[in-house]
């Protein structure tokens, strides 16, 4: 799979994210959202064109529940200050 070809489909990916009201969407994200979602359990080889389907068929939803569940991996819940918080809370 040779990212630089395709750039411009990823490209036009994260411009449509950001007209959605998704500033933060990048090019990197939409890369590993696909390689989680769509390519994880691929074998075979994939053409170029069903690549380029594949990101430009990517929906919100998708890459959205993809940021929220990266984001939650960084969360401080089970370190030392994130349990005395969830003490304080209960």
């Amino acid at each position: 799979m040779d990212r630089k070809q395709l750039m411009p489909a990823l490209q036009s990916k994260v411009d449509e994210l950001k007209l959605l009201g998704y500033e933060q969407a990048t090019i990197e994200d939409v890369w590993n959202c696909l390689m989680v979602k769509k390519w994880k359990k691929n074998k075979e080889e994939k053409r170029l064109f069903e690549l380029v389907n594949d990101i430009l068929s990517l929906r919100t939803s998708d890459y959205m529940a993809y940021i929220v569940a990266k984001e939650q991996k960084h969360d401080l819940w089970f370190t030392e200050e994130g349990l005395s918080e969830l003490e304080q809370l209960f």
